[in-house]
C-alpha cells in the first residue's frame, strides 16, 4: 500500500509548492482543512451547517469537527492524500492517525529552514493586486520592476501577513507547537526531514522516493 504524505512546516517554507508538484506529477490528491470548511459550507451539507455556525460566531472549528470533515472527504482506499498544515499539534497528529488513517501507511514531510531567511523570504513577497501573481523582491523578481509580468498591472503589494512583525509572531507560534509533533513522528519512524533551501525539483525527487 502506498503512503499518504503529511506536510509539517514554517509558512512560507514550501510546502505548497510540492503538494502542486505531487498531486500534478503523482497524481495525489491535495488536503487543506481550510479549503475543505469552506467547500462544505457551500455544500450545505449537515456538517458544512454545523461548520458555519461556529464560525459565524467566531469561535475556532474544534479537532472533533476538523476530524468528521476528512472522515467525510476521503477514500484512503482509492487516493494517496497530501495533508498539507495539519495537524499543527500534538493532538491532532495522534486523532489523525487514529480516526483517519486508521493505521494507513503515512511519512510525514518536515520542511527544515533557517527562520531568519524565512523572514527575509516572506517579507520580500509581493503580490500582484490585480491577477494574484507572486514574486519575490530577492529570488523571483519581475522582469520590469514594480510591474507584474502576467498582466502588467503596477499594483504590487505586500500583503498585511507578510509584514515582519506578523511573520515573526506566526513562526513563534508555529515553533513552539512544532516540536512535539516532529517528535511523535520521530519516534515512530515516519519523519523525513527535506532542506527547505534547496531546489525544488530536488526536494520533489527527495520526497518521491520515500513514497
Amino acid at each position: 500500500m502506498k503512503s499518504h504524505l503529511i506536510f509539517i512546516g514554517a509558512p512560507g517554507s514550501g510546502k505548497g509548492t510540492q503538494a502542486s508538484k505531487f498531486v500534478a506529477g503523482k497524481g495525489f490528491k491535495h488536503i487543506s482543512t481550510g479549503d475543505l470548511l469552506r467547500a462544505e459550507i457551500l455544500k450545505k451539507s449537515a456538517l458544512g451547517l454545523e461548520v458555519k455556525m461556529v464560525m459565524d460566531e467566531g469561535k475556532l472549528v474544534s479537532d472533533e469537527l476538523v476530524i468528521r470533515l476528512l472522515q467525510a472527504n476521503i477514500d484512503l482506499a482509492a487516493s494517496q492524500y497530501i495533508f498539507d498544515g495539519y495537524p499543527r499539534n500534538l493532538a491532532q497528529a495522534q486523532t489523525l492517525d487514529k480516526e483517519v488513517l486508521k493505521g494507513g501507511p503515512s511519512i510525514s514531510v518536515y520542511f527544515e529552514i533557517d527562520m531568519t531567511k524565512l523572514v527575509e523570504r516572506l517579507t520580500n513577497r509581493r503580490t500582484c493586486g490585480n491577477c494574484g501573481a507572486i514574486y519575490n523582491l530577492i529570488s523571483k523578481k519581475p522582469k520590469i520592476t514594480g510591474t507584474c509580468d502576467q498582466c502588467g498591472s503596477t499594483n504590487l503589494i505586500q500583503r498585511a501577513d507578510d509584514k515582519e512583525e506578523v511573520i515573526k509572531n506566526r513562526l513563534q507560534v508555529f515553533q513552539d507547537t512544532v516540536s512535539p509533533v516532529l517528535k511523535y513522528y520521530q519516534d515512530l519512524g515516519r519523519l523525513l526531514k527535506v532542506d527547505a533551501e534547496k531546489f525544488p525539483d530536488e526536494i520533489f525527487n527527495m520526497i518521491s522516493s520515500k513514497v
